[in-house]
């Protein structure tokens, strides 16, 4: 089907009768560039055979851009979002509505999680988590001047919490402050303990600003090697950020 419009991509006749099918054509093209870049075959089998509207869906509105390569651990799949209302609604405690927030988070709807973590601290003040995951809900939301205290506080109590999640949206605060010498010195905490390829690829980048195209090259040549390697539920978190290591390893001419 796809191919069919394709051939009618330049006929003005075709537009003039069917405007609305030229219109999902173009649709189509946007969702098999995305599901190409982003190596979910089925999804581009789906869409060659006229089904780009499923892909938009099932595909893309699942993980959609604003938190792509920016998972929270352990984050709850969308269809809890009912479950967990119905929690709440008959209990109304702090875990409920922070594990509602992981939803939303998840699902790139960051101003219901924000409101879900509030929710949350309003019943709990103390839970590290809830105050770990507002933060880094906050910093996707471009205001990294109110995560930081946040993430501060939480990677002060445990430098290890959510598994170095924590500790890396802290380097990313920090990096967005303005603050590239505190970030180095944090993503260089994240992999003394971790080989997360969104900490070596940021790492990479700021070595890179730093005219260190060695070390960079180093942190490049690490996630590069890992991933070919790597079992493919990893392959797939980690694909945004082993195509900025291949487009950085271009840049610098890693070997």
């Amino acid at each position: 089907m796809l191919g069919w419009w394709l051939q009618n991509l330049f006929n003005g006749d075709y537009w003039a009768a069917y405007p609305v099918a030229g219109i999902y054509g173009l649709f189509s093209i946007w969702m098999l560039i995305h599901a190409v870049r982003n190596r979910e075959w089925v999804g581009g089998v789906v869409i060659l055979m006229g089904l780009a509207l499923w892909y938009f869906f099932y595909y893309y509105r699942s993980g959609t851009a604003v938190t792509s390569g920016f998972e929270l651990p352990g984050a709850a799949k969308r269809q809890r979002i009912k479950e967990l209302e119905s929690q709440i609604h008959h209990i109304d405690n702090a875990v409920h509505h922070y594990q509602l927030g992981d939803v939303y988070f998840r699902n790139g709807k960051l101003v219901k999680a924000e409101a879900c973590y509030r929710a949350s601290l309003e019943r709990d003040a103390g839970d590290i988590d809830a105050r770990a995951h507002l933060g880094q809900c906050l910093l996707r939301q471009k205001r990294a001047a109110e995560a930081r205290p946040l993430l501060e506080k939480v990677c002060v109590e445990n430098p290890k919490h959510d598994f170095g999640y924590s500790l890396m949206a802290l380097a990313e605060t920090r990096a967005a402050m303005g603050e590239p010498d505190a970030a180095l010195q944090t993503w260089l905490q994240v992999t003394d303990n971790n080989s997360y390829p969104r900490a070596k690829v940021q790492l990479a980048e700021l070595y890179i600003a730093k005219n260190q195209p060695d070390l960079a090259r180093t942190e490049l040549r690490e996630v590069l090697t890992d991933d070919a390697h790597a079992p493919k539920f990893q392959r797939r978190r980690d694909r945004v950020w082993v195509r900025r290591a291949k487009s950085l390893a271009r840049k610098i001419k890693a070997p």
